[in-house]
């Protein structure tokens, strides 16, 4: 059973939009063998510019779904978003049920014959996944407003390099908006 905890930003969260999201989520069923135990969180947010931005993640057993949506419509962003979970799902549907069966389970968490075919879906994986470069460097210890200067200076959207306080190796990035965040590990 999917349990749901929608909020709004910005939005009244109408029974309406409640029920257009429940229904597309629900939707998703059909890939699983049965329906997972879970909490689906849904955040939608109204930006001052007027788009509706719509967030969804589904922990679950062996994977987290997650992914994001803007529109200037928010059931457009909710269409726009179920599409892509399902992508997401078609994706790592092979690789979950493989890994099941590699640790000696006859249980499968996804249908095997949802939406795609397996060896077209692990074409899909292949295609996706594959690795076409690899790079070495050496983390240089650092602050993280170094960090985001040699990230700028780089021209890239993300750094990694080691705290020099705290010796652990963190990531800065470049948001959508413009501004920069800050992964730390620990």
């Amino acid at each position: 059973m999917m349990n749901y905890n929608i909020r709004g930003e910005n939005i009244e969260v109408t029974p309406a939009i409640r029920d257009y999201v429940e229904k597309k989520v629900n939707k998703l069923d059909r890939y699983f063998v049965e329906t997972p135990n879970t909490s689906v969180n849904v955040k939608l947010k109204v930006n001052p510019d007027k788009t509706s931005k719509v967030e969804i993640t589904i922990p679950m057993p062996h994977l987290v779904l997650r992914a994001e949506e803007s529109n200037e419509d928010m059931y457009a962003a909710i269409d726009l978003i179920t599409d892509k979970l399902e992508r997401q799902i078609r994706k790592h549907k092979t690789k979950v049920n493989r890994k099941l069966r590699e640790k000696g389970s006859t249980r499968e968490l996804f249908t095997p014959d949802a939406g795609l075919k397996d060896n077209q879906a692990e074409k899909e994986e292949d295609t996706e996944l594959q690795i076409v470069r690899t790079k070495h460097f050496n983390l240089k210890p650092m602050d993280s407003e170094e960090a985001v200067l040699q990230m700028n200076l780089l021209g890239h959207n993300f750094f990694i390099y080691t705290d020099a306080e705290t010796n652990n190796t963190n990531i800065v990035y470049r948001r959508k908006d413009g501004k920069y965040g800050l992964i730390e590990t620990v």
